[in-house]
């Protein structure tokens, strides 16, 4: 859907690094481009202006995956796909 997935490294969790799940997050380390299963490092930043920095793991598990990511998402990528194939034939 256009949306990074990510998941915590081995033996973190949102309780372990104290996060609430309303905390703004940035990720970076996708500045040359996502690659499967990139280890990204992203920053929480609770309302108060604290902030929390840990590594995670981008869950594009494979080359379709980082197409779709990088082209906004899957339904994106369909209609894309919809507009080049042209009217269905009738």
């Amino acid at each position: 859907m256009g949306i990074l997935p990510l998941q915590f490294a081995a033996g973190d969790s949102a309780a372990s690094l104290g996060l609430t799940g309303r905390e703004r997050l940035t990720v970076t380390g996708l500045e040359d481009g996502p690659s499967p299963r990139q280890t990204v490092t992203v920053t929480a930043t609770s309302d108060d202006g604290a902030q929390r920095r840990f590594a995670a793991i981008a869950r594009l598990d494979g080359p379709i995956d980082v197409e779709y990511y990088a082209g906004g998402g899957i339904l994106p990528a369909v209609l894309r796909r919809l507009a080049a194939e042209g009217p269905a034939p009738v």
